[in-house]
């Protein structure tokens, strides 16, 4: 059984950026000039949530799989809310947005038909 591909794209969008917000924080990649690739991840992982929440709403195939998903994503909306309003120079950034990843991955796994 694969995972439905809206929470599929949900999490790899916000592990991207997770690693790339890790790589800039750790001198590993230098985006000074391009900071929007970060602010547009971040946009896709918002959008991408949403719709896989929303997804939920959706008849057919794998719907009670899309709920319990949903569901689990639901309270990932408080930090991806929260963690533009966090400057990305103190260390509550990072830890604002990673305290959306165990509600991604449970999203991912309940996803599941």
């Amino acid at each position: 059984m694969s995972p439905q591909p809206l929470f599929v794209a949900a999490s790899a969008s916000y592990a991207a950026n997770c690693a790339l917000g890790a790589s800039v924080a750790l001198g590993l990649v230098d985006t000074r000039r391009i900071r929007w690739v970060h602010h547009a991840l971040y946009i896709a992982t918002c959008a991408l949530a949403a719709t896989a929440a929303a997804s939920a709403l959706l008849p057919g195939a794998g719907r009670d799989a899309r709920i319990r998903a949903a569901l689990a994503l639901l309270p990932a909306a408080v930090p991806l809310t929260l963690v533009p309003r966090v400057s990305a120079r103190t260390r509550a950034h990072p830890l604002v947005a990673l305290t959306a990843a165990p509600f991604f991955a449970a999203a991912l796994v309940l996803s599941r038909r």
